[in-house]
């Protein structure tokens, strides 16, 4: 069985994300690029902003992993522009910073701990530890679904759609990863209930138009 890597952190910049991930084989973390960038655009747009590399390593060595790049940009900050946007920052945006770093990044995050500790209001390690924890409580909670999108499953199953079949697959086994490396069902027990039945209908729904329609094309 292949083992599994998952997505450590996405990168719209192929330099950047080359570059992390040669500070993770330097701490001997085996890790994969995957490039989802498009070959033709049909909206022409060319989104550079939009993350399309991803950087994926095993769950067990998602802690080591941050800790050799928390040295990484710890060694870094003191070489940061003083116009960066962080330090316009007001402390309690820089704990936001600090109580939420997948919404920032492992740069910010360090940073805004230096500025802080710069500003005499240092946040020791414990403390930083605790809003760690809290956050990945947080993220591990079921993601909330729409009752629109469990009717519209019950309906596509009905007449025997393919997003029906989609619908119910996503609401029964999507799963997401936390920062830990930790991977859990995206929704609740009821919610996934409910993608269970919808792609069990949905499926039989289909097979059901598919000899209504070969009996139909069989009849004429």
């Amino acid at each position: 069985m292949p083992e599994t890597f998952l997505t450590f952190q996405k990168f719209n910049d192929a330099g950047l994300a080359n570059e992390i991930a040669e500070r993770l084989r330097q701490s001997n973390i085996e890790y994969q690029l995957e490039d989802n960038n498009k070959i033709f655009d049909p909206s022409f747009a060319n989104n550079t902003f939009e993350p399309d590399i991803n950087l994926k390593i095993k769950p067990e060595d998602f802690s080591n992993a941050d800790k050799a790049l928390e040295a990484y940009y710890k060694a870094s900050l003191a070489e940061t522009d003083k116009d960066y946007y962080l330090f316009e920052f007001s402390d309690d945006e820089l704990v936001e910073i600090i109580a939420k770093p997948d919404e920032w990044g492992r740069f910010d995050y360090q940073l805004a701990q230096k500025i802080l500790s710069d500003r005499g209001k240092e946040v020791n390690p414990e403390i930083a530890g605790m809003l760690k924890t809290q956050r990945i409580k947080e993220l591990a909670k079921p993601e909330i679904v729409h009752s629109y999108w469990i009717y519209a499953g019950y309906i596509f199953a009905i007449v025997g759609g393919l997003f029906g079949i989609i619908i119910g697959w996503t609401l029964a086994y999507f799963k997401k990863t936390l920062p830990d490396g930790t991977r859990i069902n995206a929704y609740s027990v009821k919610d996934r209930n409910h993608g269970t039945r919808i792609l069990l209908l949905s499926i039989i729904g289909l097979i059901g138009w598919i000899f209504i329609r070969l009996y139909m094309v069989a009849d004429q």
